[in-house]
Order: structure tokens, then sequence, then C-alpha cells
């Protein structure tokens, strides 16, 4: 696991804005002091699917994003094949080692995504809101309860929430319960991409 997971549990993202943009990119900042720490972008966008990015197949199209941190290096990779219904990422670490992956499924009014490990096992369930951009992490603890251990959203009451004030800015929170060097911090850093490009493409 990439040592900036260790050194932090919080993170602002601003998705990059532009007219004919085809790729998704974000910028991953310190939501208290804006420090660019990582980013994010789909390098090797085919033309076929930058076509249909400007279309109503949009959401049909594949994505692979690579994080990296301000040096350049690896954190993680994001993959998504052709997409119709139900959405499956695979998640892949700074070795390029398959770690987990994400898969949707059918749930209504919220949107709910298993978060499953290397060996297919649901290790975290990722539910979010239609309507209202708010995705929680849940886990079950030692008495089989759910407790939430992450969060995606749009609000922050970090110093720096003045720098992150357009739609397109994103929250993570992840808690410190989980410990430094969990390696569910990869899912929980993989999902907000996963989760804007698979869900907010779908509400636009």
């Amino acid at each position: 696991m990439h040592p900036i997971l260790a050194q932090h549990n919080a993170f602002a993202i601003r998705e990059k804005i532009g007219i004919f943009k085809a790729a998704n990119s974000y910028d991953f900042f310190h939501p208290e002091t804006g420090e660019m720490l990582m980013q994010s972008t789909e390098e090797d966008l085919g033309l076929f699917t930058k076509i249909l990015r400007f279309t109503d197949f949009k959401t049909f199209t594949p994505f692979d994003a690579t994080l990296r941190d301000a040096a350049g290096r690896r954190v993680i990779r994001v993959s998504r094949g052709i997409s119709f219904l139900f959405s499956r990422v695979e998640v892949f670490d700074e070795n390029d080692v398959r770690v987990g992956a994400f898969q949707e499924r059918f749930s209504f009014p919220r949107k709910k995504i298993e978060v499953l490990d290397n060996n297919d096992n649901v290790i975290l369930m990722l539910r979010g809101s239609f309507f209202a951009w708010d995705f929680r992490f849940f886990a079950l603890n030692s008495f089989g309860e759910e407790e939430e251990v992450a969060r995606i959203s749009k609000e922050w009451a970090g110093l720096a929430r003045e720098i992150f004030t357009t739609a397109d800015n994103y929250f993570l929170g992840i808690s410190s319960a989980l410990g430094a060097t969990n390696p569910l911090k990869m899912m929980i850093l993989a999902a907000v991409i996963c989760v804007d490009m698979v869900f907010k493409e779908r509400t636009a």
C-alpha cells in the first residue's frame, strides 16, 4: 500500500472541468491546507471511447484511471469494461496487483455497491442516495452490526473549505478506527473515482 494512504484519512477532491473534455480527471488535496496530494486521470483513453463520451452512450463506456502522487508514483488504478446494467469496477494497487472490486447491485431508492476483496468476498458495503451526493461505507463490527467507516460527501468543515466551492468537489473522510495501514483504505479511496464516474454520469 502506498504510504500516502497511511499518512492521511481525509481528502478533498476536485474534478477538472473543461469544454470538450472526454477524459475524467481529479485533483486530491489536503482538506485543511489545500496542498495537492494526488492526481487521477485516464491516461490511455481510446478514440472510440472519446467519441462515445459526447453521446448518450457515455454511461456505458469503459474507463481506466490511474491515481498518482505528487511525484508521479502510482497509488492505485481503477478499471471498468463496457457496462450496460450493473457496473463492476476492478481496483489495483501501486504495483498493478488486483486488490479488489466494486460490484453494483439493484437497490431502490438508494445506490448499493458491494466492496469485494481479491477473492470476491464482501468486505464493505457502500450505500448512497440517488438524489443527494452522500455515499457511506459500512463494515460489520464484532457484534455483527453495521458500522460506518468512511463517507464521501459534498460537505466539509475544514479550514480550506473556501477553496472548494463548486458543485464538482467531493470530500472523503475515513475513520481512524481502521488503522493507518489497513488495505481497505485503498478500496475506499478508489471508490471516489468509481462513484463519480459511474453514478454522476447517470444522473447528469
